[in-house]
């Protein structure tokens, strides 16, 4: 695996806070409101050989598979990515904590989804963490503490392997689509841990356009994986292709 980690900014002392594609596409739509909202700078990109090469355009912009985001007034990290991490998590996981080792985090936060059998959303925020002192300070916000459950993905690799404090919010979603609600109850939940100062109140509205951004883009990454799929599978039943089998997705 060839791996690259770049930052453009020395920075030291960091909360970082992850958002991946999950239940909801919570943590993606979270960490974008956090970068806009706060005024971000990308900072820098993250990506590795094992990861199919594709990039996202938007509104006239590319979009990386996985960027670096920084808050200098509030000494954040964001990790925002549109792109899947089925089958890399370990990978992924490794990469993480070579950059908390390389900026002297504090601490590691995990934004995600939780499926839930309720037909309607109560917006319950559950957290997990491996330090005793964050559990007893996140038990004083509006939050339950998560004593029975599964872990999944890159957050459970990241639990099985840090030495560092790290911990996991989740928001509650009956739906495998874009929930841009539970993704406003780890905003609020945020806000009172961290000391955002965000005013979540008109989040919802705000965060529904981020929800059509992010549909948007990974609806086309889809389509584009199915086009690379199809074209592969051609070339290895010995067919000879076309200059316009070769097109990129546009839409």
């Amino acid at each position: 695996m060839v791996e690259d980690l770049k930052l453009d900014k020395k920075i030291s002392g960091v909360t970082i806070i992850q958002g991946f594609p999950g239940f909801g596409l919570v943590g993606t739509i979270a960490t974008e409101f956090l970068i806009n909202h706060l005024k971000t700078d990308m900072i820098g990109k993250i990506w590795f050989e094992d990861v199919s090469p594709s990039i996202a355009i938007h509104q006239g912009k590319m979009v990386y598979p996985l960027e670096v985001h920084f808050s200098k007034k509030f000494n954040l990290l964001i990790l925002h990515t549109m792109a899947t991490t089925k089958n890399q998590e370990w990978k992924l996981a490794d990469i993480i904590l070579k950059l908390a080792k390389e900026v002297k985090a504090k601490q590691i936060i995990s934004l995600e989804g939780v499926s839930s059998t309720m037909k309607e959303n109560n917006e319950r925020i559950f957290f997990f963490s491996n330090r005793e002192k964050i559990t007893n300070d996140m038990k004083k916000l509006e939050a339950t503490h998560l004593n029975e459950g599964i872990i999944m993905g890159v957050t459970s690799a990241m639990f099985l392997k840090s030495d560092m404090p790290f911990s996991s919010v989740f928001a509650e979603t009956y739906s495998q689509l874009p929930d841009s609600k539970a993704a406003a109850g780890i905003i609020k939940f945020l806000d009172g841990y961290l000391g955002l100062n965000v005013d979540y109140k008109p989040l919802l509205k705000t965060a529904e356009e981020f929800e059509q951004k992010i549909k948007s883009i990974m609806g086309k990454s889809k389509i584009a994986e199915g086009m690379q799929e199809k074209i592969q599978q051609e070339c290895d039943k010995g067919k000879t292709l076309r200059h316009n089998d070769f097109v990129n997705y546009v839409g």
